[in-house]
């Protein structure tokens, strides 16, 4: 009788740990679909890339269009509209006109201008 106890204790304890051991899959697998959804698909970021790829050629595009403006040492970074530029400039009158000239790109939200005077170079 006692073997017969034994094993119905056994049993209930098995399906104990199979239920449990499901129910942990199942919350497992409920977490990583909303963590999926909160988070942008490797499609998404890609697209995104390739779209601040773009608007960052457009805003150099146009810096190497405006009037007077050396855009050789200058570098420019887009992140979902915003615009970072960076590196030097010969003359101090420069580093507004190439804000300006950004501001002025469509799909530009903002600016961050971080350009300085450079020192020109030349013989002596």
């Amino acid at each position: 009788m006692k073997a017969v106890d034994l094993l119905k204790a056994l049993g209930v304890v098995v399906c104990v740990a199979v239920a449990s051991s499901a129910y942990a899959q199942s919350s497992d697998a409920a977490a990583t679909t909303s963590t999926e959804s909160a988070s942008p698909t490797k499609a998404q970021k890609s697209a995104v890339k390739k779209e601040d790829r773009k608007l960052g050629y457009s805003v150099r595009r146009a810096l190497s269009k405006a009037q007077g403006f050396d855009v050789s040492k200058v570098y420019v970074r887009a992140r979902s509209g915003a615009i970072t530029l960076t590196g030097t400039v010969p003359e101090g009158g420069q580093i507004a006109q190439a804000e300006e000239v950004a501001k002025g790109v469509p799909g530009v939200k903002s600016v961050s201008n971080k350009i300085t005077l450079g020192v020109q170079g030349g013989g002596q």
